[in-house]
């Protein structure tokens, strides 16, 4: 058993994300401790408003959000590709929660800070309505690999799988279904919890 936290950092009230993420939580919570977070319901200031040279307090939920990224093992993000990166709220929330002191610690004297988040493992679902391999090959991946890099490896999180489904736009009924089937065939099996990380 692994304890799972599912991010659905698609800030609709209503999409394949939110449906994708519901899927993976009802079949994940069989054999894990899961919780799942919609970006759509937090209510915070996604704009970090004096970068790291001020303190800005934290909004209720966003504190919550913080215990559960603490208490989990594995994490779950799913996000549409929105003009070639993440929507707006979801980076503000990556801004405003992945913290100087809790993500990450600078040390004197040292380029690269102490990865506060390590020891999690994640994998990434993106839905897009470009096709795959052009975002991929042709426009040179840059979701993930802002993701990958430059947010979750930072802080210590091992990325272990990313997940492309598209074009969703346009897709038939079968399409999402199979896309649903697939996700449900992600879930790791309680079994192998120890080889999420």
């Amino acid at each position: 058993m692994s304890r799972i936290l599912i991010i659905n950092g698609n800030p609709k009230p209503r999409s394949f994300c939110l449906a994708l993420a519901q899927r993976y939580q009802q079949v994940a919570a069989v054999g894990h401790d899961v919780q799942l977070v919609n970006i759509a319901e937090l209510n915070f200031d996604a704009n970090l408003q004096h970068g790291y040279d001020q303190v800005q307090p934290l909004e209720p939920d966003l504190e919550t959000l913080q215990q559960h990224i603490h208490w989990a093992e594995h994490l779950v993000l799913l996000t549409p590709l929105w003009w070639g990166g993440m929507p707006a709220l979801l980076k503000g929330l990556f801004d405003r929660v992945f913290l100087p002191g809790y993500a990450f610690k600078y040390t004197e004297g040292k380029s690269w800070p102490k990865q506060l988040l390590k020891g999690r493992s994640a994998e990434l679902i993106i839905t897009m309505d470009t096709p795959v391999w052009w975002h991929k090959w042709f426009q040179g991946n840059p979701l993930v690999k802002q993701l990958k890099h430059t947010i979750l490896e930072f802080v210590g999180v091992k990325v272990t799988s990313v997940c492309y489904l598209g074009p969703v736009m346009g897709a038939s009924e079968q399409q999402l279904q199979r896309w649903l089937d697939d996700i449900e065939r992600r879930v790791p099996q309680p079994d192998s919890a120890a080889k999420l990380s």
